[in-house]
């Protein structure tokens, strides 16, 4: 009989005799160049990026030319594997893409790519407020306003980057199709450094409309400064930073015209101007009014300021005789105007008037929050 050992070694190099056994290595790789866009690409967001990828092997030279055979911007990584653009391409132009890459087997290849950008029905620019370089209030919300209406709002609001120091969190909202709001839950943190980052270049909000422009603003939060007018005791205390600064005696809206309940935000003031009733619709045959003013601070739209009013200095602290503003005496008014921003609060209460709406100037902070993380779409 003839036992074969099945567990033992065989052939000629078993047991470690023989020569030992050799695989040859692999060739070398030819390159694989991918151009991330495919001759005859059309409506081509400007807002994407133009990409040539070279795998097994290394890119030589990577050329972008717009029409008039400029060569556009771009950078390569440092493994020369990878090129993008960094300028910005136009819309409702053809551009040619040419890369050249070697391979590990020391062969080139070159790949070319004409495409087009898309032709947008319209543009639209996002304008801001607060704007650039400012010191805002406790209460400014960040306002964005596109000059065309939205139709992806959610896609639209990714293109809203808002940072902070300290990181804060926030939410938007929708007034109407053009204008969005972002605030955090409660009053801002004085200090904070806030940074808006509108990336909208090349980006489609729908119905054909793209964005016009990116641009970054930046606000920094000042003190807190809050004005508490209660309608019931004709008082006005001056909070800055949770410290009592100054008490001053004021007349609201008088019963047919009560002053709205709410909190305010101050928005823009003026040394002098004409409060006139028939801006919001009230003629001067029908009770209305235009009267000059000095030292006036906007609180809404509907046309509520802090103004002086030495007219009645009698009645402030007493009764309330206007016509909706919060009238004050010249020293108190000139003091308003010289210590307030822009986004510093008014917090009005019992003056018997309706509530504040929302939408009339920045009356924000009457959505309540779990409304307004609702985004209003």
């Amino acid at each position: 009989m003839i036992l074969i050992a099945g567990c033992s070694g065989g052939g000629e190099n078993a047991g470690g005799s023989g020569e030992p056994s050799s695989s040859a290595p692999p060739p070398p790789k030819p390159v694989t160049l991918t151009l991330a866009l495919n001759n005859g690409a059309a409506d081509v967001s400007p807002g994407l990026p133009v990409i040539a990828t070279a795998a097994d092997g290394k890119l030589t030279e990577v050329k972008l030319t717009n029409p008039e055979g400029k060569v556009v911007e771009g950078k390569m990584n440092p493994e020369s594997t990878q090129w993008t653009n960094t300028e910005p391409l136009g819309y409702s132009k053809t551009y040619k893409l040419t890369a050249t890459a070697t391979g590990e087997d020391g062969k080139a290849e070159t790949k070319e790519s004409s495409f087009t950008t898309v032709k947008p029905r319209t543009l639209t620019y996002v304008s801001t407020n607060p704007q650039d370089g400012t010191t805002i209030g406790v209460g400014q919300p960040l306002a964005f306003y596109f000059d065309e209406p939205v139709a992806d709002k959610v896609a639209a609001e990714k293109m809203l980057e808002i940072t902070t120091e300290p990181k804060v969190e926030g939410a938007f909202y929708w007034f109407n199709k053009k204008e969005v709001h972002w605030r955090p839950e409660a009053f801002w943190k004085p200090g904070t450094k806030i940074t808006m980052n509108i990336k909208v270049y090349g980006k489609h909000i729908g119905d054909g409309i793209y964005g016009q422009e990116d641009r970054t603003i930046t606000t920094t939060v000042g003190d807190s400064v809050i004005y508490e007018a209660d309608g019931q005791t004709h008082q006005v205390n001056v909070k800055v930073n949770g410290q009592v600064v100054r008490t001053m005696p004021t007349s609201m809206g008088k019963p047919a015209d009560a002053t709205p309940i709410g909190t305010y935000v101050l928005m823009e003031k003026y040394n002098h101007m004409i409060m006139d009733s028939t801006t919001y619709g009230l003629a001067l045959e029908n009770g209305g009014y235009k009267t000059p003013v000095d030292w006036a601070y906007r609180m809404s739209n509907s046309g509520i300021f802090f103004h002086s009013a030495p007219w009645s200095i009698g009645d402030q602290g007493n009764r309330n005789v206007s016509h909706g503003c919060l009238n004050l005496s010249p020293e108190n008014a000139k003091w308003v105007i010289d210590n307030s921003k822009q986004g510093d609060v008014v917090v009005v209460t019992n003056s018997g008037g309706p509530a504040l709406e929302p939408w009339d100037g920045f009356g924000d902070w009457q959505v309540p929050w779990t409304q307004w993380v609702q985004g209003n779409r």
